[in-house]
């Protein structure tokens, strides 16, 4: 079922802070961010390279390309996150065999035991946001649709 559009604000409340959806955003996802820095921190990765892990962890051996769609990021802002969880000896990137263009992106043995290390790390979230799994759940859903709403209708 496809809900209504949105109503306009109007003039005298348009431009209030508290009016905002993208300050509503902004603010939920540094308070992510805060719960996030420490479980992370103990892991030795920041948030960026946290995803990066997820998405190989899920599936490895991609490209940059792959995981670069998956995360939303262009490969100017992956590959110095890739170089630096390379040096941590979390993963390798070698060329493609058959088209030498293409990096591909393997986890290592350390990165497969980090895994192990990092399971809590969901909980400790699902338990800061003190919300059901249901909620949760459906705040998911309605971000993943409003990123795509706001990705078809960006005005390119």
């Amino acid at each position: 079922m496809k809900s209504k559009p949105a109503t306009k604000p109007n003039a005298a409340s348009a431009l209030l802070l508290d009016q905002q959806l993208c300050f509503a955003l902004y603010s939920a996802n540094l308070a992510m961010h805060k719960v996030y820095r420490p479980l992370l921190t103990a892991l030795g990765l920041t948030y960026p390279q946290y995803l990066v892990m997820l998405v190989l962890w899920e599936d490895d051996a991609q490209t940059v390309s792959a995981i670069g769609e998956r995360l939303y990021l262009d490969s100017a802002t992956l590959t110095p996150l890739l170089k630096r969880l390379e040096a941590a000896g979390l993963l390798t990137r070698t060329r493609a065999a058959d088209d030498e263009r293409q990096v591909v992106i393997e986890v290592t043995t350390k990165g497969r035991h980090l895994r192990q290390r990092a399971q809590d790390v969901p909980t400790a979230v699902f338990c800061a946001a003190e919300c059901s799994s249901g909620e949760l759940r459906a705040i998911k859903s309605e971000l993943e649709r409003l990123r795509g709403n706001l990705t078809r209708n960006r005005g390119e």
